[in-house]
């Protein structure tokens, strides 16, 4: 099975970008839940490998969100960062199905605002 495109990419390093996706998500009443934070989980193993992508240290990110919207279930939203690049993977999948309403309240939410350059920027 190959992976399903990005749900949301956006320019930003991972942890700003988390940020400004929560407050999003919160401004249209949906509750998020962060479960997992992969910079944390390997605090555990001081010999846990780093893959370092040509950089000094690796700036890799993967956090795991729960979106809730009332009572239903959750929907869960994969966040990977490298770099100054972020990209947020809905998981949609018969075992985990996410109703269409709370799908759209998400990518509305989440659609990045556009730069708009004014006549004095060309």
């Amino acid at each position: 099975m190959s992976p399903a495109p990005p749900f949301v990419m956006i320019n930003k390093p991972g942890e700003e970008a988390v940020r400004w996706a929560v407050q999003q998500l919160d401004k249209t009443g949906l509750r998020v839940v962060r479960t997992f934070d992969l910079r944390e989980a390997r605090l555990a193993y001081s010999d846990c490998p780093r893959p370092h992508h040509g950089t000094e240290a690796c700036d890799c990110q993967m956090i795991v969100l729960l979106v809730y919207e009332g009572d239903h279930s959750p929907a869960s939203i994969i966040v990977h960062s490298f770099q100054e690049t972020t990209w947020f993977y809905l998981v949609d999948a018969p075992e985990q199905p996410v109703s269409h309403r709370l799908e759209t309240m998400m990518q509305k939410s989440l659609t990045p605002p556009v730069a708009v350059l004014s006549d004095t920027e060309n």
